[in-house]
């Protein structure tokens, strides 16, 4: 998709769909809808003055109402988008709008949508403080790229239903302003390819994107962006002495990858920047191993390697946007499969740690490569480390599916990752990793097990990363079930979301 901003009236915007976004002023639940549209143009006020009046429309978020040849505008039809309570408006409601307008052209074969930039003098000063200028356009595009794509990638007969050109148009503005607007689009653009990539990766099925295959496309994407990368494998792990990560490789005939990517920063880090260190989870199909799971939904854990997926889109993104400081993501990439060489219940792996590890089950595997790849990243000089991956279930059951977990062994950076969240439109939870749980993970004949007791199971997880994170500051996101988008939405397709990217990059930023 080709996506542009302009500085024009909207009223003079030849698309064949002009967007438009609305807010409901009503003062409560109990209040008639009182929509308006949130533009300045006078033009498309009037052409949708008539459809507002009738009560048709009541603003809520993602409602459409569409105007066929409108009146006084040069677009082939008006699409009115809402996005919910005026006193509640932020830009995630925007991102989501933005969404919903590709979403709304995609089955009907409109191939250019427009977007008008949201603002309205009958919002209070408070709304629109709200509403920085740089972060709408961000929102719009990210909103707008994230939605276009559909995951059908390998049917024979694809519909082409593609959106080919979208268009932010923002009037007229001062010279600030403007060249704030003009900021945050760019890095929409940058964050959106970022996220689309990771999604891209997530939705490719597991005989196709074995970890040798996601290395290669790693390494791609890293001579496209100037980042350094450096891919191992069994070999490599032997000499580490990472027996936790081979130990779930060793059921596969695919050989692991170890894929260390490099961003250093242009002139070099800011004085006092730390190093960086984005760890993820690299599961490119999850059988169980020998517990293996049930056949029920199996084909969904393609999707295992998300964190990893996150982790590689990330990096893109912030080749990109250049942070003053330099960032080292280790991926950790195998197949989990049962084999006559598997790994067995009861076996004891030594780590490259030199902890042991009890495994109890072999689909409790996230935390193997995990705690092999935290290790690792300390040893390459990361002084923060932050984790992503589709670690657990019990995650999931947890939070559900709007929430994904977040686990920390230090407060500020926690603060620091939350801080980013208004800013990503992310969902995490924090939830407890405090020393009172180190019994769950507590084996007899070695140092922890892998798997601790049904309760608290995502703690528990947490719980053994914790343990080679060691006095470094960390952060891990179980995003187990954030990662895969089980319904259609109105401003996203059913499957890969690309959970993260945007949280990592706005945690990185912050240094």
């Amino acid at each position: 998709m080709n996506t542009t901003l302009t500085f024009q009236d909207a009223a003079n915007v030849t698309a064949s769909l002009l967007t438009v976004f609305a807010v409901d002023l009503a003062a409560g639940k109990d209040s008639e809808p009182h929509p308006i549209l949130l533009t300045t143009s006078d033009e498309v006020a009037t052409a949708a003055q008539n459809l507002l009046a009738s009560g048709e429309f009541k603003a809520g978020l993602c409602e459409c109402l569409l105007l066929h040849a409108p009146a006084g505008l040069k677009a082939a039809r008006l699409l009115i988008v809402g996005l919910g309570k005026a006193k509640k408006l932020t830009i995630h409601e925007i991102r989501k709008g933005a969404g919903a307008a590709v979403r709304f052209a995609k089955p009907r074969g409109i191939r250019d949508v427009a977007l008008i930039f949201p603002e309205d003098h009958a919002l209070s000063d408070e709304h629109l403080d709200s509403l920085p200028c740089d972060l709408t356009a961000r929102a719009l595009v990210e909103g707008g790229e994230l939605a276009e794509p559909d995951w059908d990638t390998y049917k024979s007969e694809r519909k082409d239903l593609s959106v080919w050109a979208l268009h932010i148009v923002a009037r007229e503005a001062e010279r600030k302003t403007a060249d704030d607007i003009r900021q945050g689009f760019q890095e929409g653009l940058v964050l959106a390819a970022a996220q689309n990539f990771a999604r891209g990766l997530v939705n490719e099925p597991g005989n196709i994107l074995t970890p040798t295959v996601l290395a290669q496309r790693a390494q791609w994407m890293c001579g496209e962006a100037g980042l350094a990368c450096e891919v191992y494998s069994t070999a490599k792990l032997e000499e580490l002495g990472m027996g936790a990560f081979a130990a779930v490789a060793q059921g596969s005939s695919q050989p692991p990858a170890l894929i260390v990517i490099t961003y250093t920063p242009p002139g070099g880090a800011a004085p006092g920047a730390p190093v960086l260190g984005l760890v993820g989870k690299g599961i490119t199909f999850d059988t169980g191993g020998i517990s293996i799971k049930p056949a029920d939904n199996m084909e969904k854990m393609k999707y295992d390697m998300a964190g990893a997926a996150a982790m590689i889109g990330a990096m893109r993104a912030i080749a990109s946007l250049k942070p003053r400081v330099k960032v080292i993501s280790v991926v950790c990439s195998a197949e989990n499969m049962p084999d006559g060489k598997a790994c067995k219940p009861g076996d004891v792996v030594k780590t490259m740690s030199g902890k042991t590890i009890e495994i109890i089950n072999t689909d409790a595997e996230g935390r193997l490569v995990l705690a092999d790849g935290l290790h690792y990243a300390k040893t390459l000089g990361c002084t923060h480390l932050i984790d992503a991956a589709t670690l657990t279930g019990a995650c999931v059951v947890a939070l559900g599916y709007l929430n994904a977990g977040a686990f920390s062994n230090h407060d500020e950076i926690w603060s620091q990752f939350l801080g980013g969240l208004r800013h990503s439109g992310e969902g995490f939870w924090r939830l407890p990793c405090t020393d009172d749980y180190k019994d769950n993970i507590k084996s007899m004949i070695a140092d922890m097990v892998n798997s601790g007791s049904r309760a608290a199971g995502a703690i528990n997880a947490a719980m053994l990363l914790k343990e080679f994170a060691g006095d470094t500051p960390w952060l891990h996101l179980d995003i187990a079930g954030c990662a895969w988008n089980e319904e259609v939405k109105p401003w996203l397709p059913k499957g890969p979301t690309g959970v993260a990217v945007r949280s990592i990059v706005e945690w990185v930023r912050s240094y």
